[in-house]
């Protein structure tokens, strides 16, 4: 009788990765915010902006989406984060900026071409960069504390392997992709 393992699955993101001195500038908002809004402060190593959320990924694909992220050629950038929301549906307290760079808008438009011509199916919604914060947070819809302004140089971007256990979500990077010299 012949047995049948059941392929790996990975959960798999592709995002914005923060350097160790981005990460710790990003952190420095989470005391205020969680002392206006209560909530669970993520942890630094979590902090990150999804370009597109692919979802559940059979293991033996995994190269071919790194093959689609490879064929995404943009330029590198500055990401400024600049101010503090709350959305109500889902609790969260997250970190923008005023204006989207219009290297990032290309950048998600380039990868969600790349992935839907491999094959791929991930979330599709208007795209909107950000970085949770805080979760399990409360909040109105008054104005969030002022923040010190986060200036992110976008280098690179990558690919993230989600995992969850009993002490929660944690992320391995598993490529990075580069970017072209930029602005």
């Amino acid at each position: 009788m012949e047995s049948k393992e059941k392929e790996t699955v990975l959960r798999l993101f592709f995002a914005l990765w923060p350097n160790t001195v981005e990460r710790t500038a990003l952190a420095a908002w989470q005391p205020p915010l969680r002392e206006s809004c209560g909530g669970r402060a993520m942890l630094p190593d979590t902090l990150h902006t999804t370009l597109v959320f692919v979802g559940n990924v059979a293991e033996h694909r995994l190269e071919t989406l790194r093959l689609a992220a490879q064929e995404v050629s943009g330029r590198g950038f500055g990401l400024d984060l600049t101010e503090a929301h709350y959305w109500g549906h889902n609790h969260i307290v997250y970190a923008a900026p005023q204006t989207v760079p219009v290297q990032l808008a290309d950048l998600v438009i380039d990868l969600e071409h790349s992935l839907r011509k491999h094959r791929f199916h991930f979330e599709q919604r208007p795209y909107k960069p950000h970085v949770t914060l805080l979760r399990n947070a409360q909040w109105s819809e008054a104005s969030l504390p002022a923040m010190r302004t986060v200036r992110w140089r976008i280098e690179d971007f990558v690919l993230v392997h989600s995992l969850s256990d009993e002490q929660g979500a944690r992320y391995e990077v598993l490529a990075r992709f580069p970017l072209q010299g930029g602005d």
